[in-house]
């Protein structure tokens, strides 16, 4: 079943209205109705505690807030109205950064994916990793990484699907099926598998025999592993397989662990090169 309710989330920056183009692609190409979720973030208890804040001071970051989200939401109407948007939803919102969480999870639980720009960058804001990690943890929603230079969506014709046998990754695939169904070709990507696992005879056999049954014509890569990130591998075959989106389950590993030490989900957020579809 294709997505019917697609979310992109605009809050300032460099380029407020990154990703949103693609997302008007892909809301027509499924049509799809588009919710627009324009955040105006309230940054008073950025530098301040709450015995320093004058009323007048809060007063003063609310009203600066709310310009900004009314402001993202006028340039994204002109923006859907200019492409002939049809079916869309505009909803400015103002909220505290500690609450971000909790809002997106309000707006995104019923929608069927969230596609935004990549989270880091020049032109990234420094509010999108809160709003990618808000839309996967909180919510529990799927979502389409869009890097810099793709204004536009186009359905894939060739995915990698990075398979460790790890429930987020499973999640990724059943999430992408919609995507995957409608592929020429998808690569079962698997990097490196352990000697003694129970799959070991057959790697990615039992996905590739699921996925099958879905109608979705896949071939099974087995990588030997000759770089230290997982993320470097993903970018290789992306390049060597002419992959046009990449399929992998995020945060294997705890959000501070790979803030801290790195990890393939952060990695691959950094330095994708081609759309690259996240679920957990």
């Amino acid at each position: 079943m294709p997505y019917k309710t697609i979310l992109t989330i605009l809050s300032a920056g460099p380029n407020p209205l990154r990703g949103l183009n693609a997302a008007i692609s892909k809301a027509i190409s499924w049509d799809a109705h588009l919710e627009v979720l324009c955040v105006g973030i309230d940054a008073a208890l950025h530098s301040y505690s709450y015995a320093e804040i004058s009323p007048t001071l809060m007063q003063g970051t609310v009203v600066e807030a709310q310009a900004a989200a009314r402001a993202l939401s006028q340039e994204a109407k002109t923006e859907l109205n200019r492409q002939g948007m049809q079916r869309f939803t505009i909803t400015p919102i103002v909220t505290q950064a500690g609450l971000l969480p909790g809002v997106i999870r309000r707006h995104a639980r019923f929608c069927d994916l969230v596609v935004t720009p990549r989270p880091y960058g020049d032109d990234a804001g420094p509010d999108a990793p809160s709003l990618v990690e808000a839309a996967l943890f909180e919510a529990g929603v799927p979502v389409l990484i869009v890097p810099d230079g793709i204004d536009a969506w186009t359905t894939p014709r060739r995915i990698a699907v990075a398979w460790n046998e790890s429930d987020e990754a499973l999640a990724a695939v059943n999430r992408a099926l919609p995507i995957l169904v409608e592929a020429e070709t998808t690569f079962i990507t698997i990097i490196d598998p352990p000697q003694h696992g129970p799959d070991r005879s057959d790697p990615g056999g039992l996905l590739a025999q699921y996925l099958a049954r879905h109608g979705v014509r896949c071939e099974v890569d087995v990588l030997a592993r000759s770089m230290n990130r997982i993320s470097d591998h993903l970018i290789r075959v992306s390049t060597d397989r002419d992959i046009d989106l990449i399929v992998m389950g995020a945060y294997g590993r705890a959000r501070w662990s790979e803030a801290m030490f790195g990890g393939a989900t952060r990695d691959m957020l950094e330095q994708c090169t081609v759309p690259v579809f996240l679920a957990r």
